[in-house]
């Protein structure tokens, strides 16, 4: 049976239509959400909770507005993008807590230093790239997409992100060498 059958079902409290559309979904739901979270471990239980909240929050589903793939899929991202978003929170907080306790070294000041001119070098030469190029990098190297993922976002064909990105690179690297 399809999702968009068993997913009302579900909706009712039908525990064999919850079993069916779980053996239909698991797969899609936890490739989606191992492909955010990266781990394994935490793909299982990311995925446990979204087949929690859809047995809870089946009955919201409606047909109108989208397949029940795709609500199922988007729950399924938002709990893993929330994921993400906790694990980062969680690391800032600590590591705000352990910078109260700790005394800088004359040494990791100095290599602070250096880190934000180059932070800034890198920064002032991105702003020499055209605005199609600096979004490709951008996208690419700061914000984890592929090349495919770049073009979707920027709605614009895989070739021409290719080509933007090498000739992107080709002017950050030309810019960077001369700061060395």
């Amino acid at each position: 049976m399809r999702a968009d059958k068993l997913l009302p079902m579900v909706g009712q409290g039908d525990v064999r239509a919850y079993e069916e559309l779980y053996e239909l979904v698991s797969g899609a739901v936890y490739g989606l959400v191992l492909r955010v979270l990266r781990d394994p471990a935490q793909s299982e239980e990311v995925t446990q909770e979204v087949f929690l909240e859809l047995w809870r929050d089946a009955a919201r589903f409606d047909p109108r507005r989208g397949t029940a793939m795709a609500w199922v899929l988007t729950h399924a991202h938002r709990r893993a993008v929330d994921r993400v978003r906790q694990a980062r929170a969680s690391r800032e907080r600590e590591e705000r807590a352990a910078s109260r306790w700790h005394r800088t070294a004359f040494d990791e000041v100095a290599e602070q230093v250096e880190t934000n001119l180059d932070r800034e070098w890198v920064r002032r030469c991105l702003e020499g790239l055209t605005d199609l190029q600096r979004r490709s990098v951008t996208l690419a190297y700061y914000e984890g997409y592929t090349y495919r993922e770049v073009a979707q976002r920027l709605s614009v064909p895989l070739g021409t992100v290719k080509t933007r990105m090498r000739d992107g690179l080709t002017r950050l690297r030309a810019c960077l060498g001369d700061a060395a």
